[in-house]
């Protein structure tokens, strides 16, 4: 299916045009809805999703009633990683955070095309290693840092991948992404607001300062910045 709007994927948009193409005569545009949930664990990746201007999360189950975000998604990246590797199916959930378009390819597409064009292969391996070294980072940051940090980050990455200071994110959506309790992510967000750092509203928050948060948020923050630097330019 050919598709009228130029790709807005940095992931794909640094590849050679003939490449380029190849992909958008195979792909079609979606609208991805905050909530959605695309895949659940161990289910088949029947499609592969490059955002364009949505976000996604990827989370995994921390303990029997809680989850913790691993990975955010965005123009920067694809899901359907897995396949690159031989797998079919999905070890995490994928969750839409901020609704948006995408492009989606059916799976059996993605792999003919990845198995025949070097330069796509070359480049998603490129995309799976970072995403690896994203994961890993986050997994440090859940054990080592205060929730105050982590949540200034998580913030400054949402406005990141969204390209907006104001964005949907609810605190039990909060608590989840980041392993805790919604309490805890209702007194710090308090605290925030207080010191005029977000503005919160009906599942909505504004960032009001951001070189306050950027002064809060652990070292993970900007390490995972320049890596969403490196796909973008």
């Amino acid at each position: 299916m050919i598709i009228a709007t130029p790709v807005q994927n940095r992931l794909l948009a640094d590849l050679p045009s003939n490449t380029i193409n190849s992909i958008r005569n195979e792909c079609e545009l979606v609208e991805l809805t905050t909530g959605d949930v695309l895949y659940e664990p161990g289910e088949r990746i029947r499609e592969v999703y490059f955002p364009t201007q949505s976000v996604v999360s990827l989370v995994a189950k921390a303990a029997e009633d809680a989850l913790l975000e691993v990975a955010l998604v965005s123009d920067d990246g694809m899901i359907g990683v897995p396949l690159l590797f031989g797998a079919d199916s999905k070890p995490l959930r994928v969750l839409v955070q901020s609704s948006g378009p995408a492009l989606r390819i059916k799976a059996e597409t993605f792999k003919r095309m990845t198995d025949a064009q070097q330069a796509l292969r070359e480049k998603l391996n490129e995309y799976a290693l970072l995403r690896l070294a994203q994961i890993e980072k986050n997994a440090i940051c859940a054990n080592s840092h205060p929730i105050e940090a982590r949540l200034a980050r998580r913030l400054l990455t949402m406005q990141d991948r969204s390209s907006s200071v104001k964005f949907p994110a609810t605190q039990a959506t909060l608590a989840n992404m980041l392993g805790v309790r919604r309490s805890v992510v209702t007194l710090v967000a308090v605290t925030f607001e207080q010191k005029h750092l977000i503005d919160y509203d009906e599942g909505t928050i504004t960032i009001l300062d951001r070189n306050g948060l950027e002064n809060l948020a652990c070292d993970c923050y900007s390490a995972a910045a320049d890596r969403h630097r490196k796909i973008k330019h």
